[in-house]
């Protein structure tokens, strides 16, 4: 942990080195392309101190977490159908795979034509940009099983639903889990995209507004608390679910 702290704090004092070298001497760029640690932490502080952040974490945090569950749900659907009715994984694997290529700012627009200027909109465009994501990981995790855990299962009579809850989800899990986590990666860009372009609040609505005020102290300082909560989401909830599942595979 303290080898981590070590590690960012000399990135820190780079960052700081580079600006004054830039702002007394070489002059190579203009100071608002570049803002300085402290100016990005004193702003970071000034949003603090308004409540400004913490209201707009709250609100991006619920629309990430709807839009992504609802996504966890169709996607694992549509992963599973797949995989059961091979018709529907011949037709739309392919066209899974391309919509899983567009941006998520792609479906903005087509968003705001079907539910208006709201927070409806976030949220489709939240779950619609990990759905394909999701559905391809079930899908892929459950096909790259070790036959043999199969054969030896239905030669021991396992069949139906106790073939999928004994043998088949537990062994596609931790790829599923790998699946869920590209699925949330997803759902943080489909957020920002959609707050930057129609929410009153929120992370994206505070980056949306330093970039329209030139504050490049605020778009930095939204860009690191967006890294922050994205770290801390993978370390406290994914990481603990992964290792959990490595320690009952004997991975660990």
């Amino acid at each position: 942990m303290l080898k981590k702290i070590y590690f960012y704090l000399m990135l820190i004092a780079i960052w700081e080195l580079v600006y004054k070298i830039n702002d007394d001497i070489l002059y190579a760029w203009a100071p608002y392309v570049l803002p300085s640690p402290i100016s990005v932490f004193a702003t970071i502080i000034g949003l603090l101190k308004s409540k400004i952040l913490l209201n707009a974490i709250l609100s991006s945090m619920r629309r990430l977490v709807i839009g992504y569950l609802i996504s966890v749900v169709i996607g694992s659907i549509v992963g599973f159908l797949m995989i059961r009715f091979k018709y529907i994984e011949e037709n739309f694997s392919s066209l899974i795979l391309g919509l899983q290529t567009l941006p998520n700012l792609a479906w903005v627009p087509f968003s705001i034509l079907w539910f208006g200027y709201n927070e409806s909109t976030i949220i489709f465009v939240i779950a619609v940009g990990s759905i394909f994501s999701i559905s391809l990981a079930v899908d892929s995790a459950i096909k790259n099983i070790n036959p043999i855990y199969l054969k030896a299962a239905k030669t021991m009579g396992a069949k139906g639903y106790k073939l999928y809850s004994n043998v088949i989800i537990p062994a596609a899990l931790p790829n599923i889990i790998a699946g869920l986590k590209e699925g949330w990666s997803f759902a943080w860009r489909g957020l920002i995209s959609g707050e930057m372009l129609v929410s009153v609040t929120g992370l994206g609505q505070i980056l949306s507004k330093g970039k329209d005020s030139s504050n490049i102290s605020q778009v930095v300082a939204v860009m690191l608390i967006i890294l922050s909560l994205g770290l801390v989401i993978d370390k406290f909830v994914f990481g603990r679910i992964e290792k959990s599942i490595r320690c009952r595979w004997g991975l660990m």
